[in-house]
Formats: C-alpha cells, structure tokens, sequence
C-alpha cells in the first residue's frame, strides 16, 4: 500500500497537489460552518435518569431555556435607571418566543442588598427551533443592552454556548498566529533553509483544513463540542509536522545515498513512512476509548480527532511526497555529522542508561509517580463561567454577581420530576431536605421541585443533595435532572465504562505495537513507561488547576476540580502521541537490530538515530500545545498543560533514560515471542522493503 501511495504520488504530482489544494479550499470555506454548529451540552449522556428528566420536562413544560441580564456599576434605585429598566422588560415581554420575565424590583431576590446590582432573569418558550430560539435570544439580549448603565452584562442558557463559541473561534486564530511563526523559525533552525521548513507546514494547514472539515461533516450527525475546535486543530497542527518532520529528516538521510530525488522519496515512504502509518493507527487506536462511553461528547470527540489523525496521516503518505517529488531535488542532502557519527549526545545518554540501568529506574519511577501522587485526590465538575478568561462577558456577569448577591444565586438548582401516582408522603420528604424547596405544578398532573444546592451547581453538596433526592424517593415514579445530577450520572458512566474503554485501547496497541516489532514484551514495556509519564502528566494538571498552585502564572485559579472533559481527553491524546515518540524510536532500534544483530548495541543506535527527531518533534509539538493555551479557557488550559507535560516528560525522560534502562533489564528477551505468535508474525506482520541484511538469529522460545 505504502509502495503504490509513493509510486502515485511520484508519478503525478501536480494531480496530488491539487487534490489537496481543492481539499484545502474545502476546509476553509465549508468546513469553518462547524463554528455556527457548536454545541457546550457535555455532560449529557443518553440513557441516563438525568437526560431522561431533561428531555421529559422538555416536553412537557411550557417554559424553557433562560438567560440573565446583571445592571451594576451604579445605584439601582435611581428613578432614571428604573424607568429605562421597566421599559427594557416590557419590550422583552412582547419578543417572540419569551415565555417570562420578572419584575426585578418587586420580585425577592432581583436587587442586590446594596442597592448597586440588578438582575433581570428572561425565561424562553418551550419548544422553540434553533432559528426561532437564536432570534429570541438575540432580541432580549440586545434590548437589555440598550440600558443606560455603566455595566450591563447578558448570558447564560444558550447564550453562553454562542459566548463560548465565538471565544473558540478567536483562540484559535490568535494560537495559529502565535504558532505558525514560532514553528516556522524552529523548522528554520532544524533544517537551516526556508524551502524544507515551508513544507511541514504546508502539510500542517492541510491538517487544519482537514479538522476544520472532519467537524462540519460529524456535526450533520452528532452534536459538536465548543472544545473540538481547539483540540482537533492542536492536533492537526501538531501532528502534521510531526510527521512531516519525521519524513523530511529521513528523506535528507536517503539523499545522502542517492541523488535522484525520486528515489530518495521511495526510500523514504519505504522506511520512515511506515512508521508514519503505524503512528497514525495507534494514535487513532488510543482515541478509539472514546468510542466505548455513551456519551456523546466523547464518542464525537474521540471520531473527529481519529479523523483528523488519520487526514494527517494521509497528508504526511501523499501530500508530501509529492511535493518533494516537485521540489525535493532543490533540497540538500543531510550534512555528514562531525566525528563521523551522529547524535553523540543521544548516544552517551542512551549508553549511561544502559550501564547505570538501576539507578535510572530507581530515580525516575519514584520521581514520576511522585508527580503522580495528586491524581489519587483527582475531581471532576461540569464548572461554571469561572472557567473563562476575565474578559468575557459570562465571566464578568458572574464575578459581579458574585460581588453583589448572597452565595447561590443563580446557582443551578436540583431539579426533581414528581410524575403522577407518586405517593404526597415521597413529595412531602423531598420537599423537607431543604426549607428552600419551590414546588410548580405540570401539564398532565406532573410536579416539579426545585431545590437550590448550597455552595456551586456541582460542588459536593449539590451531588450529595442528588443522592439523598435518590435515596429519599424509593421506588417512586421521580427523576433528578439538573447540573449535579448531570455530574452525578456522568461520574457513573466513567466508572462503568472506563475499564472497558482501557482495555480496548491496550489490546488495541499492544497488536499494533506486536505487528511492528514481533515482540510480547515490549508492547508491555511500552505501556507501562506511558503509563508512568501520563500520570506524571496529569497529575501535575490537578495540583495546578485542581488544588490552584501556580494557576495564576497560567492566567487561571484553582477551582476545586477538573473539567470533566479534561481527564478522558488528556488520558486518550496522550497515550496516542506516547505511542507516536515510541514508534519513531522503535523503528530506528529494530532497523539497526536487523543489519548488525548486536541488541545492546541497537538500542544505542536507535536512539542516536531517532533522538533529534523525537526531541524536535515533542519540542515542536509543546510550542503548539502552548500556543493554545494563551485563550485563557480553563478546560483548554488544562488540555493543553497535560498534552504539553506528557509529550516533554515522554520524548525526554520516559523515551532517552527509561526506555535503554528497561532495555537494558530485558536484554534478549525485550524482542521475544512466543512460537506461535512468532510464526503469526512472520506470515503477516510489518517488513521493510530494503531489508538487506540478514535477521539476527531467534531468541530461544524458552527465554
């Protein structure tokens, strides 16, 4: 497959290169749509007692999604201001599709006891499509913001979605900008010309192109996430130069030994494009955890970025080699290293590894399970508006809310569904586990509770409140929905299906890893290592975001927990970029193992070969994972700083001291099979097309 992908691409260039043009243009102007089709509905899972409640109560109750205006900054009582804030809300009563609005200086609980703030709640109509409700929205916002006032903030419900959108969008181009010019200068320092450092990154923007599409044509079936904008277009970008870098070294290897452009684009698809290929698959493999959750969240985030891996992939197989069939002749073959031997640096470290094998494990897993440590204590939370940077419009209504109202307000309340032929006395109990309870009557004899949690939406006693709702109500026709059943049911699905979810993942790269090197132990050996830096990883990301030391520096807090898209994501991503680094070290190893059968000494090797490229392509790789948390969006900084973490902390210490350490244990044995998988391995597993030298001689099945 490998072979015929080079040959077309060798063969008609300029076909390919305009294939991918028109693919660009696609990306850019059909699939930048997915903007307008964003969805923040996360922690929605089918099936569960909450989205039940939910879609019931959808359609049954005559008022739906509300939104909330906040008038501060001066006095509130001020006779001016209340005749303009009268005349607001009843223009807002008369738009289309709002149900209600509350008089916020006769309704308890509107006016701040300062007298300094207002609120102005606005309920929507139930049953409204998304053009209908988009046009409401808009009206009531844009006429609260008419008020005269020093500060007047609109969002919540649906508006904050859009809010939240819009700021995805402007990161994502504010991170590009930063990006492409820092990635550019480091290719220029890689490559030391503009023509080599050019290519990555066009394959780069293809990428983009591609998530960008890959979105739009998954948002036609599934709901999208705000979050998918910047996670897939972090990955596209990065991922793409990755291995374009990967293709561009081994090509300017291959010119050394030949000078017809054409072929050095062979050789190279032939060697280094296979681990290309087995680097995509395990990176999308690891993404394919996802897919065992019901929720719809993950399952659309795990296919869109196994899209976008694989478009890379394809970039990096086609693309790319076309281009250097076109302009590969103009550039210079890789400069002969001094002393005759290349990567010296890797290579000390790779033998200091080896001959101090125990000291290095026994200071690095200690150390990174140390790092490790805070995960134990690790909590998730839908979160709130605290999540955005300052200077945005949700952010800054809940700060002077926050500033002005006693604590709760606007908190999202428990909502329990009492449907009819449920007995009073179970009502009657719910109603007493808090003197704040409201009680309004359905459509069809249903009731609905409404009970304020203390503290935040989905702190600890708002879920404790949902289990107690539970407990209290027996086997009783009720259903708890709300933001902290939501959370509740949503921590129930990851404990149910997270298991199931590993081991799809592990069973799935330890046959890939098996396919490409013929080994059971280093599949194991991989895995546990990646496992080591990933905890490393993420528990950094908790101590920071989590427990709040050294957020400030990010231009964050400590918030007393993770986003709950953060764990599954970070876990999913980062163990595919982990194969992706091990991959591009293996394939050196087992190269160098086939032409000198010397194990020890093809450890060194693979390392010396493959340890600038890890280490410029984890570097690259963290400058655009850094580059995106410049938006301030916390469930985005949280990404970013565990993706960063995982890829420095795996290229470097996990890949340079612990891999030729472990080795080095292993010895023989890190490349043996069983006989029979042995024999699988032979008949269908990877083979290189320029294998020349003899294999070394089996390992005793018996070691």
């Amino acid at each position: 497959m490998l072979s015929a992908l080079a040959r077309a691409a060798t063969r008609r260039p300029l076909t390919v290169m305009l294939l991918w043009g028109l693919f660009l243009l696609l990306g850019f102007g059909l699939g930048t749509g997915v903007f307008a089709r964003l969805s923040d509905n996360v922690p929605e899972v089918p099936g569960t007692e909450s989205e039940s409640a939910a879609q019931y109560l959808n359609r049954v109750d005559p008022t739906g999604e509300s939104i909330t205006g906040v008038i501060s900054g001066t006095t509130v009582s001020d006779p001016v201001l209340r005749a303009e804030v009268e005349r607001a809300v009843a223009d807002v009563r008369e738009v289309a599709g709002v149900a209600a609005v509350p008089d916020p200086y006769t309704t308890p609980g509107l006016t701040a006891e300062d007298g300094r703030a207002l609120i102005v709640p606005v309920r929507l109509e139930s049953g409204l499509d998304d053009d209908a409700e988009k046009r409401t929205l808009d009206a009531a916002a844009d006429r609260i913001r008419e008020i005269d006032a020093p500060d007047v903030r609109v969002s919540g419900g649906p508006l904050l979605g859009s809010q939240i959108a819009e700021r995805a969008q402007e990161d994502v181009k504010n991170a590009e900008l930063v990006s492409l010019p820092v990635v550019l200068v480091l290719l220029l320092v890689v490559f030391g010309g503009l023509r080599t450092a050019l290519l990555p990154l066009i394959v780069a923007v293809s990428g983009i192109a591609g998530a960008f599409l890959a979105l739009f044509a998954f948002s036609g079936v599934t709901d999208i996430s705000v979050y998918a904008i910047q996670l897939t277009t972090m990955l596209g970008l990065g991922l793409a130069v990755d291995y374009a870098l990967l293709l561009l070294v081994r090509f300017r290897e291959e010119r050394r030994h030949t000078e017809d452009a054409v072929e050095a684009v062979h050789r190279t698809v032939a060697a280094a494009g296979r681990t290309v290929l087995f680097s995509g698959l395990t990176v999308a493999v690891s993404l394919t955890g996802l897919l065992v959750f019901p929720s719809v969240f993950l399952r659309s985030m795990g296919l869109a970025v196994a899209a976008v891996v694989v478009i890379d992939m394809l970039a990096a197989l086609t693309l790319l080699p076309a281009l250097l069939t076109r302009f590969g002749g103009r550039i210079p073959p890789a400069k002969a290293p001094k002393g005759g031997e290349e990567g010296r640096f890797f290579a000390r470290v790779a033998r200091f590894a080896d001959r101090r094998k125990a000291a290095v494990l026994a200071v690095v897993v200690p150390a990174l399970l140390v790092l490790a440590v805070p995960v134990a204590g690790m909590s998730i939370a839908v979160g709130d508006a605290r999540q955005l940077p300052t200077d945005t419009e949700a952010r800054q209504l809940h700060d002077t809310v926050s500033a002005h109202f006693p604590p709760g307000t606007g908190v999202s309340p428990v909502t329990v569904v009492v449907r009819p032929g449920t007995d009073p006395a179970t009502a009657d109990r719910i109603r007493a586990l808090s003197p704040n309870a409201e009680t309004r009557g359905l459509p069809g004899g249903t009731t609905v509770i409404e009970i304020p949690p203390p503290g935040a939406s989905d702190g600890e006693e708002a879920t404790a409140l949902v289990e107690r709702v539970r407990e209290a109500r027996g086997d009783e026709p009720v259903e708890v929905t709300g933001t902290a059943a939501r959370l509740v049911d949503f921590r129930e699905m990851l404990a149910e299906r997270g298991p199931w979810a590993a081991l799809t993942v592990l069973a799935g790269i330890f046959l890939l890893l098996f396919a490409f090197t013929g080994s059971v132990l280093l599949p194991l050996r991989t895995i546990a290592t990646t496992l080591l830096s990933l905890g490393a990883a993420l528990g950094v990301v908790v101590w920071v975001f989590q427990d709040g030391h050294l957020a400030g520096l990010l231009g964050a807090e400590g918030l007393g927990a993770l986003s709950l898209t953060a764990p599954p994501l970070i876990v999913a991503i980062a163990f595919g970029l982990a194969m992706d680094y091990e991959l591009f070290i293996l394939a050196r190893m087992r190269e160098a193992r086939q032409h000198t059968g010397d194990d020890r000494e093809a450890v060194v090797t693979g390392l010396r070969r493959s340890g600038r490229v890890v280490t410029c392509a984890a570097l690259l790789l963290a400058v655009v994972f850094a580059a995106f948390m410049t938006g301030g969006f916390s469930p985005i900084l949280q990404i970013g700083l565990g993706l960063t973490l995982a890829v420095l902390i795996d290229a470097t210490v996990v890949r340079m001291l612990l891999v030729p350490a472990t080795m080095a244990v292993l010895g023989r044995r890190a490349w043996w099979a069983p006989a029979p998988l042995r024999r699988v391995h032979d008949r269908f597993g990877l083979r290189e097309e320029a294998e020349e030298a003899p294999r070394p001689p089996r390992v005793p099945t018996g070691v």
